[in-house]
């Protein structure tokens, strides 16, 4: 029974040990999982972190002239200070990948080589314990059966000698033998219980100590143990959540930047910009004039000959497309003349601005190495030893050549500057004329005739008959002459006259060269359109395309009229 009782405890203190061998290599388990959590949360941050900023670094302006110009805008300032203040907000999630990294991580990292030490010596010590006692009570059990086999020898040895004792056969010295055994195995047996008895209280007492003191301080180091690892796991959790709470007040700086920048946007003053940058200087367009085509039905066929109409005709520039200024494409995209003549006035007198201020800048520039040099010279011929005046002096020569160069290009900038700022109108002039611009739908239509704007009539009082057609169609079949401008304030009205509607097509017959100023070369075959019809002088208007259009010998084309065109004349 007492063998029983006691492998059941000891069963039971190892089914215990290897429970809470499990329990705890569970809790390490845990530990190195919250702390592959967290070093995956920071690697979140880190690629977030980069990703951010890579994005910021790709909306950055470039380094051109374009960044200079789009500063000028407040939304594109706002921006560029959004895009600098989500930089810094990348780098607060870069500080919280360190922190979890430093804070969490290393410490997790450190404090599981120290946890899984510490539990393979309280174990270790458990395991001791439990094989010492274990040990003690085999001994215990073998004294046990020395006890048990040396009282039964005794007894033996008591039943021999007292039946050799009484058999009357046996010699006194067998009797007295069998008396010695008998009494040695006595005192064997007593030896025994002696021994026996003493190891049994030292067992007790092992075990005792064993069940009361040993086994419940293990346990305790081992709950101690785990309740440790509890709170140290609660701490991580606590760091995790005040890692991100640190950069509160810094990533709400960065949103209160955003926000400010959003803020900042101005509107009208972007719209203001756009208006200063791109306004051309152009005057309004004055009223237009009527046209009375009704006097020329007065006039007399020989007030309209062949020759009198050619002799007003006024010449069409070779890029005759009439344009209404405010929308006047560019169709110069390269750096242009010199001038800057391609540009409106307003842009052209800020190019011609900043190119003066651009060659005094190189003026200054080339007279400060000057100063430098004639400063070094004078040392020279204070101090021969330092160096020879006479090597600066082609340095000198050089510079000065260069800044001769330079005075001579602001001149000519300056005159080309001075001769835009005479062309503009003044400020006052233009309200004038912006707001006699605004009331001429008010304004009433003149009785005067007008000279046509497009192109001039076939004659100079616009006079047409039905023979003087006959007689010029038969000349210009002959030898056509194209239209020629005798007034050259013409040129200037006519580019900026509205662009003529499309009134037909026309199919080239014969190939034209169109040498003379105002005509347009065609091949055989070519397909047109038609813009301003024959009005008798042998010559019909056309275009190829928004840049190309002029005049070509009627005879040459067969046209194709809209018979609802806006702009088809017919003439009977």
């Amino acid at each position: 029974m007492v063998e029983e009782r006691m492998g059941d405890c000891w069963s039971y203190t190892k089914d215990q040990f290897d429970n809470l061998e499990k329990h705890t290599q569970w809790g390490i388990e845990f530990v190195e999982k919250y702390t592959k959590f967290v070093k995956e949360r920071s690697e979140i941050e880190t690629n977030y972190a980069k990703q951010i900023r890579n994005l910021s670094k790709k909306y950055q302006p470039k380094k051109n002239s374009r960044e200079e110009e789009e500063s000028k805008y407040t939304f594109c300032r706002a921006f560029l200070t959004t895009l600098n203040e989500l930089n810094d907000y990348a780098g607060q999630h870069e500080v919280i990948a360190e922190n979890l990294t430093s804070q969490i991580i290393t410490e997790l990292s450190r404090y599981l080589q120290e946890l899984k030490a510490e539990r393979k010596s309280h174990f270790h010590d458990g395991r001791k314990a439990q094989q010492h006692i274990e040990s003690s009570w085999k001994q215990l059990e073998s004294c046990k059966r020395r006890f048990e086999r040396d009282c039964k020898e005794a007894d033996r040895a008591q039943q021999y000698f007292e039946k050799m004792d009484a058999d009357i056969n046996v010699t006194k010295a067998d009797v007295e033998k069998a008396r010695q055994q008998a009494q040695m195995r006595h005192q064997m047996a007593a030896d025994s219980k002696s021994d026996y008895s003493a190891y049994l209280q030292k067992f007790n007492q092992e075990q005792n100590e064993h069940y009361y003191t040993v086994i419940p301080n293990i346990f305790q180091k081992l709950q101690d143990m785990e309740e440790k690892r509890i709170d140290r796991i609660g701490v991580c959790m606590k760091t995790f959540a005040d890692v991100d709470r640190q950069v509160l007040p810094i990533v709400g700086k960065c949103l209160d930047g955003m926000t400010k920048a959003a803020e900042s946007i101005e509107p009208k003053t972007d719209s203001k910009q756009v208006v200063e940058s791109y306004k051309s200087g152009f005057e309004p367009p004055g009223d237009v004039e009527f046209e009375d085509y009704g006097q020329a039905m007065k006039r007399t066929a020989s007030d309209t000959s062949l020759s009198n109409s050619r002799d007003v005709k006024e010449k069409p520039k070779e890029k005759s497309k009439g344009k209404l200024w405010p929308f006047i494409k560019n169709k110069n995209k390269g750096s242009g003349p010199e001038d800057f003549s391609h540009l409106p006035p307003e842009q052209r007198r800020k190019k011609l601005q900043g190119k003066i201020d651009e060659l005094n800048k190189d003026i200054q520039k080339e007279m400060d190495q000057r100063d430098a040099l004639t400063k070094m010279k004078d040392v020279y011929v204070k101090n021969p030893q330092m160096g020879d005046p006479a090597s600066v002096d082609p340095r000198l020569s050089e510079i000065g050549q260069n800044i001769e160069k330079l005075q001579f290009e602001v001149q000519k900038f300056e005159g080309w500057l001075a001769e835009v700022e005479e062309r503009m109108p003044s400020k006052s002039d233009t309200h004038r004329r912006s707001g006699l611009y605004e009331t001429q739908n008010n304004t009433t239509v003149s009785n005067n005739c007008a000279q046509d704007r497009e192109r001039p009539l076939s004659s100079p009082d616009g006079s047409y008959t039905e023979e003087q057609n006959s007689e010029t169609q038969v000349k210009a079949n002959i030898n056509p002459i194209p239209p020629t401008s005798t007034t050259p304030e013409f040129d200037d009205e006519f580019d900026d006259e509205e662009a003529l509607p499309t009134i037909g097509t026309c199919k080239a017959l014969y190939p034209f060269e169109g040498h003379n100023e105002g005509t347009i070369s065609v091949a055989e075959g070519e397909l047109l359109y038609v813009i301003e019809e024959d009005k008798g002088d042998g010559w019909t208007r056309v275009r190829r395309n928004e840049d190309e259009e002029g005049y070509v010998p009627t005879s040459y084309v067969e046209v194709f009229l809209e018979t609802n065109a806006k702009g088809a004349m017919t003439y009977i």
